[in-house]
Parts: structure tokens; C-alpha cells; sequence
């Protein structure tokens, strides 16, 4: 089978993914069995692009190409009409159709997708961030949080913390557990960066029961007794009041991402952060 296997060129002036991912993706309709991909990166010398058609050509192969610079653009097509070869422009149509669209040119900028920009390393190191600080482990790292969130165990205190991070936010959450110490360090920060959630005592049986039932534990315990969680919300509750410039957010039968939202807003009114 592989004597009969047909070539396809993905010709970008950057690392080839966009393109292969798409001719991938539109061979399966066919028997992409006997189609192989040359993925040629970086194409944005004239010299390169035109050995690049003389090889196609050579092989009959198809070229596919996803060069965002028109000059680049047009070099592809006259040379592939020169050597007969019959090439795909993916970016360039898309782009003249977005540019009329939206009224204006576009910045031919190679590369743009894949650019590690400041906003990404800042959301890469807020993850980080949150995976360090879950469950109370670093209160020290308290400090240099944007958020705080508390609660007692299962009010989606770790998927909203990571949800945050994912924004670009460095969150830290702590458990609150009666007749535990709670670190000195949640005292010290500025409380209005605090956020403690609140749950009905109906919703949290029903989701540590579900807990358990996926840990396989089947033996009662005092952690999905409604009355102990009863006694556990209600020492939250007075433990929360003692710190009146927390935001209290009740998350019961509120998706996490409602949530995540509720915090963002009320901290960027506080402290003029936009939602990232």
C-alpha cells in the first residue's frame, strides 16, 4: 500500500500544526490511508517556498498552505501554476472574508496563535499557583494570593480555585474544619480577598454520599451524617460571621463556573481587575 500513497505538502510560515490539523482531519473522509502529510514549518523565504512547489511537483503532490503574508501568497500560487501543481490556500480567503466582515486589514502577522504572550506564562504560573496551594498546604503562600476561598469539605472550593487559576488569578483555598486551628496567616490577609462558600445541608449529604459511593466506602461515617454535617455548617456559619469583610457566596445548586463569575465580578469592583 505505501507505492500508492500520495503526498500532501502543508506548506506555514510558522509550525505547520493549524494546516496538518485540517487536511488531517478533511483526509478521513477519504482512504487516509494512502495519504502522507510533509508538514514544512518556517516557509517565509522566497527561495524555500519555491523549492518547496519544485519537490511537490516532482511527487504530484498536493500543496496546502496557511501563509498569512499575501506577498508569500502569491509567490505559492504562481509558482505551483508554473509547475502545474495544484495548491490549497487555506488562510488567505478565510482572512479576506474576516477583513471585509469586519472592516478593516489584518496585521499578516506569522505566528500569532502560537505566541507565548505575557498572559499566557501569567496563567500558567496561576495554576501552578493553585495546585501548590490547595487544601491549605502553603498558608505562608497566603499572601501573595489574589483570592482566598474557604469552606468546609465539598463546596467546590478545589474546581473553582483551578477555574480561577485557568483566568489567570492565583488562588489559594483553605478547608475549614471544626476543632481544627485555622493557620494565623488567614488573619493577616486582607479580608476582602477572602471568599467563603456556603452550602444547604441537603445539597452537601447528597454530594458526600456521592463521594463515597465513588471511594467504594460503604460503612457509615460521621462526614455524610446529616446531623454531623448539620453541626459542621453551623460552626462554618458562626466562624464566617466572626470575619464580617468576607464575601459569603451560597453555592448550593450553583454551577462551579457561576461561581468562579460571582468572585471575579466582586473582586474586580474591589480592586478594578477585568474578568481575563
Amino acid at each position: 500500500m505505501s507505492s500508492d500513497r500520495r503526498a500532501i505538502y502543508v506548506l506555514s510560515d510558522s509550525t505547520g500544526e493549524t494546516g496538518a490539523k485540517i487536511v488531517r482531519a478533511a483526509a478521513l473522509q477519504f482512504r487516509h490511508e494512502r495519504v502522507r502529510l510533509r508538514i514544512l514549518s518556517n516557509m517565509r523565504d522566497p527561495q524555500k517556498i519555491a523549492d518547496a512547489i519544485n519537490h511537490a511537483a516532482g511527487e504530484n503532490a498536493l500543496v496546502v498552505y496557511t501563509l498569512v503574508d499575501a506577498a508569500q501568497r502569491s509567490a505559492v500560487h504562481d509558482r505551483a501554476a508554473q509547475y502545474g501543481v495544484k495548491a490549497v490556500d487555506l488562510m488567505g480567503p478565510l482572512m479576506a472574508h474576516i477583513g471585509r466582515w469586519l472592516g478593516e486589514r489584518p496585521v499578516n502577522t506569522p505566528g500569532l496563535l502560537h505566541e507565548l504572550n505575557e498572559e499566557y506564562f501569567q496563567r500558567i504560573e496561576a495554576v501552578e499557583f493553585a495546585v501548590k496551594n490547595d487544601d491549605g498546604k502553603l498558608p505562608r503562600n497566603f499572601r501573595l494570593a489574589d483570592m482566598i476561598i474557604v469552606g468546609v469539605s465539598r463546596t467546590s472550593k478545589t474546581p473553582v480555585s483551578t477555574l480561577l487559576a485557568q483566568k489567570g488569578f492565583k488562588v489559594a483555598n483553605l478547608p475549614l474544619v471544626p476543632n481544627v486551628p485555622q493557620p494565623e496567616e488567614i488573619e493577616q490577609v486582607d479580608p476582602r480577598r477572602v471568599f467563603a462558600l456556603q452550602i444547604a445541608p441537603r445539597m452537601l449529604h447528597e454530594i458526600r454520599q456521592a463521594r463515597l459511593k465513588t471511594m467504594g466506602v460503604t460503612a457509615t461515617t460521621d462526614y455524610a451524617e446529616m446531623a454531623q454535617i448539620q453541626k459542621e455548617l453551623r460552626w462554618a456559619r458562626d466562624y464566617i460571621r466572626k470575619h464580617p469583610e468576607w464575601t459569603a457566596l451560597d453555592v448550593t445548586n450553583r454551577a462551579i463556573e457561576e461561581t468562579a463569575a460571582e468572585i471575579v465580578r466582586v473582586y474586580s469592583g474591589r480592586f478594578g481587575a477585568s474578568d481575563v
